[in-house]
This record gives structure tokens, C-alpha cells and sequence, in this order.
């Protein structure tokens, strides 16, 4: 086998040369790409928003900062500018059933001229119709009303009372009402002296008054009714006058709305409701004026309060400034800022509420056109979400309060009547949001139908790399920032690929890309510079790691002072460094820890003791029963495997998950096993499978720059360096100061491909193949491990059969005695 080689400094980093670039200054970028690379997710766009179906709404999926909503949003309002101006949508008051408001949709930019229309009809009728009243025309009539009907009593009483006097009989009234009295001289003839009168006398008085009080009563019970046939000619004439003063009024308006029969529906209801309530605005006037309200009127009801909102109108949307669909984003998705809410004002100690006060949702704002939701905002707010889906499905908004909704409240409260939903719903998130509803809610893949993913990254080629300067120059542009020299891209293009993690690939996070530029343009701002360059972004990437850095820089004091043990030279049987990457926050970095190794005499097993106690993850806990499997395929083939073995990360005070440091547990292992010391000067990242083969991991750069960091503290010798998977090569994207040690010969790295190549590194120990007989050679880490393997398989095989004499004679000494 050949010896493995390190990487050449090149191969750390794979470098972007300005020089190829094609540019001085972003400056002479003429044509922006927003977008490179996402031509899957602006597909799946154009796609979801042409086409008109149910359930084709858009889930837009990717990591926050991605530019998912900006990309959308982009699309979208492109497409709704060139598409009709929605209809107007308001509501009405409901003259027959009031606590049921009439919606009524109104041609594109007539809603809020009706609603204005209406207002300033409401202000017109207050001053015409008492108008109407005071004319001279409408009081001579109505005071001819009042005169028939006073005439029409006092002639039937004075007819009866002609007749009265006639036969010496008077009309009299009294407290008590009219009354039957004989009378003399015009005097009223009392008791004793009607007593004195001669009996024929008294009779004929008595006959003839007991046929007037006939009549009297005649009259009183025709009294009421001619009062009830005054009040309704009274009321006749009052409707005639009030319809002849609005006529003209609501006439106006029904030419301007001819060909809106809602509309025109709603004005006769209007009218008609105006000429039964007109002495609501004559009260309204009198009040004005300080005079007397009309009987049964109440202070709360007037032209100008609470009763004349019945005739003004709750526009829900206006378009009159707006060209093309709505887009509209909601960035609070409550319950009532999605569907709409019903207000109440307090009155005289109780919560009073009318059609005037329903207000529209973002799904009214947006009806016609488009809806931008944040998708972990919406499952964030209660009941958002299943309201949501219900008005999906029904296809119309319905208003309801959450109380109603849940029958928590059971007050009579408004019912508006449901608007027709016409809106494509697009919906941001994370993909495990997308995944998770998509798994866990039946309905959601119905309602969802298009997933617009949103690449994260993309090739790194000579194809691709001047779209991505064309992006790096729209994020310049769009921010308003100072021109980037071809140096300043080329470190920008650098760090794209390291965020990418990958020497190939770029990363398309418009997020972390943006807030570089923004502090590298401050930078040179603070340097007096105009134009941006190589040292104004290094400097904003090293001032973002010294924000963040706090905890990796106490960890590198911990390993320094030597509170945590790790050693970067000498060698150590069963004890390897193995690298692990922290994340916080937005910084991750690396940090080696001790992995050690015991054998000892058992039953093949090999012990996780993070996994015993509780601190290893499932991935770490696959990982060492993958040894097992190793250590199997490799050395028991004809014998068992008879150790026991524990594993352990030193100084692990927290959870352990992940399997990429497999392959350093397996060289601490083998150490133990043959007992060739490693090379503490090394560290080991990777993991391995169970046939030797060591594999690719994630965070190769933070680990080798972790190990790289306490080495530099304690003084880098040469010897020192850092194993990595073979196939991690081509994510290598290191920094400056490692390449330059690594260019000096003072640090290395090795890609390792097997174990074999990894254990011969760390212990300068040949591995070893067999040869055709099957054996190892002597000398070598593999001959030394099966040697140790097979000296323990026999141990334990004298062990149990020495133990197993023992109970033998046991077992026949017990037979003796008992016979």
C-alpha cells in the first residue's frame, strides 16, 4: 500500500482570480440576474401563478434568508401588473334583516365613489326632507289634514248636541269625559229638582237621553277610528311628501349605477326604508335647531347618530390607485387579520356593534389577486391555520369571531354575508415546515399544490460564476452601496463557495451574501475608501467571527491552560483527537476532543459510554456498532470476537450525536488492540462503514481550522495535521493563515480514503494485507490486532473451560452425598 500523501496548498482553497472576472468595478455589470441558478423554483412560480385551479396554490420552501419571499414576490407582482384591476367589494346595510349585512361587488374603482355617493346622499336627505316639510305647500296640507279631522269630530258632537237641545237635554263634559244632563235655561237641572218634574216629563227625558247616550257612544267608538284613518292619511301624506324630495335624489344615483343591479336594488330598499323613517331626519333637524323631537323619539336615534349609518356603505377594498392585482403580504396572520373581524363601541354600559364596523382581512385586501403568508407565522397564531384551509376549500370569506367560531359566546352579533374568495394563496417557509404539514396534515397537499424549492446553492463553473457576480452586483445596486472591485468580487465569489461548504459550489443565501456587502461597504466607508476591495471584506469577515467568538476563544483558553486535556505532540496507546463542530447562533467552529480506548476480556462487545449514560445521539450510538461490525468482518471470521472495549470522548459534559468521529474511535481501538501508540500531533475527522472505507462528513473546514487553532497556540512544529475523508477534498475552502502553514510546511493534511491508509499515518505503522495463506504480516498494526483477538478469544476459552470443571465436579460431589 502506498503511503498517503498531504494535500498541496492549491487544494485548500480553491481561489477566484479577479483577473478573470471581466470587470474593474461592479460599475460595469449592465445586465443584474436576481436569480442564478433558481430556474426550478421561477418554473414552478410561473407555473403556480398561470394556472387557474383549485387547490394550485404555492409553498415556497428553502432556508430562512434565502430570498424565497423577494423571488416570489418578484414573479408575482409581475404578473399582477398586467392583469385586471379586481372588482370593489362593500358592505350594506340589510333592511329586512339587519343583523345580516348584503355584500355588493362593484366594477373596478366604482367602490369608492358609491361609498362617497352615499355619504353625501345621507347629508342631503338631512336638509331636504325637513326641508320638504317646512314648505309652504306640505304644511297647508298637512294642516288641512288636521282641519278635516278636528271639523269631522266637532260636527258629529255638535249635530248630536243640536239634537240634544232640542228635547231639553245638554252635552256636557265633565272630568270623567261627555255626558247626558236635562237642562233648563242653559242650566244644568239637578237631582231634586228632576225629581219634582212630572212623571211623564222624567220618563220622556229619560227615553229621549238613554237614545242620545246611543248616539254619544256611536261617536266615542267611531273616534278611534277616525284618528287611526287620520294618522295613516297623515302618514300617506308625509310618505308622498318624503318621495318627492329623495325621488330626484336616489334617481340621480340610479342613472350613475344603472348597470349594477345590486346596486340599484340596495337604492330601492334605501328609498323606501328613507320615506318610512323620515321623521327620523326632521327630529335630527329639530335638535339642531334645539326644538322639540317628535313623539317616541329617543336621543340615540337621529339622522346624524347611529340611524343614519344605515345608509352609508363599509368599502372592504379600493383600487382606485392601483394598476393591475393586488399583492398583499401579511406579516401578522392572526385569526382576524386573515379573515376579517367585527368591532364593537361601548354605549350607555353596553357593546354595540353594526355593518359599519366589519373590518376586511388580508384575504378581502387581496381577493382578485395575490396573498404572501409566512408559514410558520400562520401554525404560530390560534386557529389561523384551519380557518385558513375552510376558506380555501368553501371558496368564500366568511366573518366570524373566534367566540362564534367556537361556540364559546352565543350573543346575537352580526352574520355578514360571505364574499366569494378569488385570491392565490403563496405561502414561505422552511423545509421541514413543508414536510412536516405535508406528512402530518391530510389536507394540506390539496390545498398546496405547488412546491416552489428554492436552491440553496449552485455549481460553481465558468458558466455560472458571471451570473453570480451579476447577482452580487443587483445586491449592490439594490442596497445602494459603493462599487466592489474585481478583488472585492473575487472575495465575495471565495466566501460564497465557503458558505456553500464546498470548493465547487456557491451559495445562493441572498441573506448572508447581502449583510457582507453591507458591512464591507461600511468598512471601506470608515477607510475613506470609494471603492470596495479584498480588504474591506476581509475585514468584515474577521469583525462577524469576533462577534461570535466568544466561546470558541474561552474553549482554545480552556485547551491552553490545560483544564481540557488535549495533546498536539507525543504519541499514546488507545488515544486519538478527534474534531467536532459546535454551532451557535450563526457561527459554527471546531473543537478537538480526547476519544480513548480499553480492552479488555468479554463477550464481543464494544460499550459506548456516552450512549450508557444517556449523552450519545442515535447517529453516534450507529456509529460504534458499526465497529463491532468491522472488527467482525475483519479478525472472527473463524473465531469469535472475545473483548469488551469502551469508548469515551473525555471531558463530554454535554449530548454527543453524529458518527463522524466513528473513524477515530476505530483508530483509538485498533491502537489499543495491537498497541501501537498514535500520533497525538494529529487529529481525525470521518466516519467509516463496516468495511473500512472512510466517508465523507459535514464542517471538514471548521474542524481542520479548529485543530489548526490549538496547534498554532501551542506552537506549530511540522509534525502536525489533520486526517480527512478522501471525498471531503472537494469541500475544502480553508482559510488564508492554514494554506499559508500548510504552504510552510508546518501543518498538513492528509486525505484518507480506508482505515488502513488512516492507521498508518497516526502510528507510522505499516496496516498490512493478507497474503494467500490469509495471515497478516508480522510487524504490521493488522497482524498485532489479530494476534491480541485471537490471545483473548483463548483466554476466555481456558477461562470457560477450566470454570467448567469446576462445575462438573460440583455437580458430581452434590450426586455423591446425596446418594
Amino acid at each position: 500500500m502506498a503511503p498517503v500523501s498531504s494535500l498541496k496548498p492549491d487544494t485548500l482553497c480553491r481561489k477566484t482570480d479577479p483577473a478573470g472576472l471581466s470587470l474593474d468595478t461592479t460599475l460595469d455589470l449592465t445586465g443584474f440576474d436576481e436569480w442564478p441558478g433558481q430556474d426550478r423554483a421561477i418554473e414552478a412560480v410561473r407555473f403556480g401563478i398561470g394556472i387557474k385551479r383549485a387547490g394550485y396554490n404555492l409553498f415556497a420552501l428553502g432556508p430562512t434568508g434565502a430570498g424565497k419571499h423577494t423571488l416570489v414576490r418578484h414573479f408575482i407582482e409581475e404578473k399582477a401588473a398586467s392583469e385586471a384591476v379586481p372588482v370593489d367589494w362593500c358592505y350594506v346595510h340589510n333592511f329586512v334583516d339587519p343583523h345580516k349585512p348584503n355584500a355588493i361587488n362593484l366594477p373596478a374603482s366604482r367602490g369608492g365613489p358609491f361609498q362617497k355617493d352615499m355619504l353625501q346622499l345621507t347629508e342631503e336627505l338631512r336638509v331636504s326632507i325637513p326641508a320638504a316639510f317646512e314648505s309652504d305647500d306640505s304644511r297647508a296640507r298637512m294642516e288641512a289634514l288636521e282641519g278635516e279631522f278636528k271639523e269631522r269630530g266637532d260636527k258629529a258632537f255638535g249635530d248630536l248636541q243640536g239634537r240634544a237641545g232640542e228635547k231639553g237635554i245638554g252635552l256636557i263634559r265633565t272630568p270623567l269625559g261627555l255626558a247626558l244632563a236635562p237642562v233648563r235655561e242653559s242650566e244644568v237641572i239637578g237631582p231634586e229638582e228632576f225629581q219634582k218634574l212630572p212623571e211623564a216629563e222624567q220618563a220622556t227625558l229619560r227615553a229621549d237621553m238613554e237614545v242620545l247616550q246611543k248616539e254619544l257612544q256611536d261617536i266615542l267608538r267611531q273616534m278611534p277610528k277616525w284618528e287611526t284613518e287620520h294618522r295613516e292619511r297623515m302618514r300617506a301624506l308625509s310618505r308622498e311628501i318624503t318621495r318627492f324630495s329623495v325621488a330626484h335624489l336616489i334617481d340621480e344615483l340610479r342613472a350613475a349605477y344603472k348597470e349594477i343591479p345590486a346596486v340599484l336594488e340596495h337604492l330601492d330598499a334605501v328609498q323606501e326604508d328613507v320615506v318610512e323613517h323620515a321623521n327620523e331626519f326632521i327630529a335630527a333637524k329639530a335638535r339642531e335647531l334645539g326644538g322639540p323631537m317628535q313623539a317616541g323619539q329617543d336621543a340615540g336615534d337621529a339622522g346624524d347618530g347611529a340611524f343614519a349609518k344605515r345608509y352609508h356603505v363599509n368599502l372592504l377594498g379600493d383600487y382606485d390607485t392601483k394598476d393591475g392585482a393586488p399583492v398583499v403580504y401579511e406579516d401578522n396572520p392572526a385569526h382576524g387579520n386573515l379573515i376579517g373581524r367585527i368591532e364593537h363601541v361601548a354605549h350607555m354600559g353596553a357593546l354595540l356593534t353594526d355593518f359599519t364596523l366589519i373590518k376586511p382581512g388580508a384575504l378581502h385586501r387581496a381577493n382578485g389577486g395575490y396573498l404572501i403568508l409566512d408559514a410558520r407565522k400562520v401554525l404560530m397564531q390560534p386557529f389561523a391555520w384551519e380557518e385558513l384551509k375552510r376558506t380555501i376549500k368553501s371558496g368564500e370569506i366568511r366573518i366570524e369571531s373566534l367566540g362564534q367560531t367556537l361556540s364559546f359566546i352565543s350573543t346575537v352579533s352580526l352574520e355578514p354575508e360571505p364574499i366569494p374568495l378569488d385570491v392565490k394563496i403563496v405561502m414561505t417557509g422552511d423545509r421541514y415546515l413543508y414536510y412536516m404539514l405535508s406528512a402530518l396534515d391530510p389536507e394540506f397537499a390539496e390545498l398546496f399544490k405547488v412546491a416552489v424549492d428554492i436552491e440553496e446553492d449552485i455549481d460553481r463553473t465558468p458558466e455560472m460564476t458571471p451570473l453570480f457576480v451579476e447577482f452580487i452586483g443587483n445586491l449592490i445596486d439594490r442596497d445602494a452601496l459603493r462599487p466592489f472591485n474585481a478583488d472585492g468580487v473575487a472575495r465575495v465569489l471565495d466566501h460564497a463557495a465557503r458558505l456553500a461548504g464546498d470548493s465547487e459550489k456557491l451559495s445562493c443565501h441572498a441573506e448572508k451574501i447581502s449583510d457582507l456587502l453591507r458591512e464591507a461597504d461600511y468598512c471601506a466607508r470608515q477607510a475613506g475608501e470609494d471603492l470596495v476591495g479584498r480588504a474591506h471584506v476581509q475585514s468584515a469577515l474577521d469583525a462577524q467571527i469576533r462577534r461570535a467568538d466568544r466561546v470558541r476563544s474561552r474553549t482554545q483558553e480552556a485547551i491552553r491552560r490545560g483544564t481540557i486535556l488535549i495533546d498536539v505532540e507525543g504519541e499514546t496507546v488507545g488515544q486519538v483527537n478527534g474534531l467536532s463542530v459546535l454551532q451557535l447562533g450563526g457561527f459554527a467552529f471546531g473543537q478537538p476532543s480526547r476519544i480513548t480506548a480499553s480492552v479488555q476480556l468479554g463477550k464481543g462487545d464494544v460499550v459506548d459510554i456516552e450512549r450508557q449514560v444517556e449523552l450519545g445521539g442515535p447517529l453516534h450510538s450507529k456509529g460504534v456498532m458499526i465497529l463491532s461490525g468491522f472488527l467482525g468482518q475483519r479478525y472472527a471470521a473463524k473465531s469469535p470476537l472475545a473483548l469488551k472495549a469502551s469508548l469515551v470522548f473525555e471531558q463530554s459534559y454535554g449530548g454527543v450525536d453524529g458518527d463522524s468521529a466513528s473513524s477515530a474511535e476505530l483508530y483509538a481501538l485498533l491502537s489499543a488492540l495491537s498497541g501501537a501508540p498514535v500520533k497525538q500531533s494529529l487529529a481525525v475527522t470521518g466516519s467509516v462503514n463496516q468495511h473500512g472505507f472512510v466517508q465523507a462528513i459535514g464542517g471538514v473546514n471548521e474542524k481542520i481550522e479548529g485543530f489548526f487553532d490549538v496547534c498554532q497556540q501551542a506552537g506549530l512544529t511540522g509534525s502536525q495535521g489533520v486526517l480527512i475523508p478522501e471525498s471531503n477534498v472537494k469541500h475544502l475552502m480553508l482559510r488564508d493563515d492554514v494554506v499559508d502553514a500548510v504552504r510552510a510546511g508546518q501543518f498538513s493534511v492528509y486525505p484518507i480514503a480506508t482505515i488502513d491508509e488512516g492507521i498508518e499515518v497516526l502510528t507510522g505503522t505499516p496496516a498490512g494485507v493478507r497474503n494467500r495463506q490469509g495471515h497478516y504480516p508480522k510487524g504490521t498494526i493488522n497482524h498485532a490486532v489479530e494476534t491480541r483477538l485471537h490471545e483473548l478469544s483463548e483466554a476466555v476459552r481456558q477461562f470457560s473451560a477450566k470454570d467448567g470443571g469446576k462445575k462438573a465436579k460440583t455437580k458430581a460431589g452434590g450426586k455423591g452425598a446425596a446418594r
